[in-house]
């Protein structure tokens, strides 16, 4: 597969999420099932791996996603990149002390779990208590540390980043994006894009809406399954973005591809430092995700695809989330 770089850190074009084997769509598989799944996108050429402590059945514990993450990867560590993330509430930053020393603790939770020695992109997964100009010099002295190689913000808009990045450079930035969750496109990714700043949506596929496997008939699982939430897989929504499932139905056609790649080469090739991370818990799908690297847009398909877009309207936009 192609790479491309967080700052300074190269990954597979397209990383794999791995929130589903612990956490939002519904019953998880069992363990081996999700290590195999996990070692199977490596083999196909994924080298980004996205995880972080709070993934747990229900968001219940610490630490479930991660210890799969590092069990499947166990063995080819040198030849991934692991991304995770931590959760900082107020009182750990000043009620136990430093801010540095609040993430470093986490931090080595985290490292126990998945049984390495560092990571490789920490990220802050949304913003709490403390300043984020403390987050990033704790994070600067954690790569000095020798702990992490680099640092992301998760759901910030551009005057955070801009703050962050002044202390401690960021490598990458992860907000929800895709083809019907634009806000992006306004600020953060130009802004990413100019000072050399990765961007790594999530989300982008839209829980499956542009996969065109969903219809107003489909029924999520009631137990710790996201969909049922998401404004636009309700009934009604998934009904009004058709002409959307429509149009890449219609460019996936034309170029042998599935219209879930299609919504993927089409970031890709708008924006040389996006990577995005789609997530499953299916093996199979996997895979088709990750071939998204194969399907190549020629200049004019995009241009006709960026205009049909343009021209549908988005309904359930879930905007932007601190």
């Amino acid at each position: 597969m192609k790479t491309r770089l967080l700052r300074d850190i190269e990954v597979s074009e397209v990383g794999m999420g791995c929130m589903a084997f612990s956490h939002g769509y519904g019953q998880i598989p069992p363990e081996e099932y999700s290590v195999e799944a996990i070692r199977n996108a490596y083999r196909n050429g994924c080298t980004f791996f996205d995880t972080a402590e709070i993934y747990s059945p229900n968001l219940s514990g610490i630490g479930h996603n991660e210890h799969i993450v590092g069990k499947a990867l166990y063995g080819v560590r040198e030849q991934v990149v692991i991304a995770t993330k931590l959760f900082l509430n107020g009182f750990e930053a000043v009620g136990k002390g430093s801010v540095y020393n609040a993430v470093r603790r986490h931090l080595e939770g985290s490292l126990t779990r998945l049984g390495t020695d560092r990571v490789d992109l920490y990220y802050l997964h949304r913003m709490g208590g403390a300043s984020v100009e403390k987050i990033a010099e704790a994070m600067g002295r954690l790569m000095e540390d020798g702990l992490i190689r680099g640092w992301g913000l998760s759901q910030v808009d551009v005057p955070v980043i801009k703050k962050a990045n002044g202390v401690t450079p960021l490598s990458a930035v992860q907000n929800i994006y895709s083809m019907v969750e634009r806000d992006a496109e306004q600020g953060v990714i130009p802004y990413c894009l100019e000072n050399n700043i990765g961007f790594v949506p999530f989300s982008p596929i839209a829980s499956g809406l542009l996969s065109g496997k969903i219809t107003v008939d489909t029924q999520f699982e009631r137990h710790d399954d996201v969909r049922n939430w998401v404004p636009q897989l309700s009934k009604a929504n998934i009904a009004g973005n058709q002409p959307i499932i429509d149009l890449l139905k219609k460019f996936a056609e034309m170029k042998h591809a599935t219209s879930a790649q299609i919504s993927l080469a089409w970031m890709l090739h708008k924006y040389p430092n996006v990577v995005p991370i789609p997530g499953s818990k299916n093996k199979e799908r996997i895979v088709e995700n990750l071939d998204a690297s194969k399907v190549e847009l020629t200049d004019e398909e995009f241009r006709s695809l960026e205009e049909a877009l343009n021209g549908c309207r988005v309904y359930g936009h879930r905007g932007f989330r601190r």
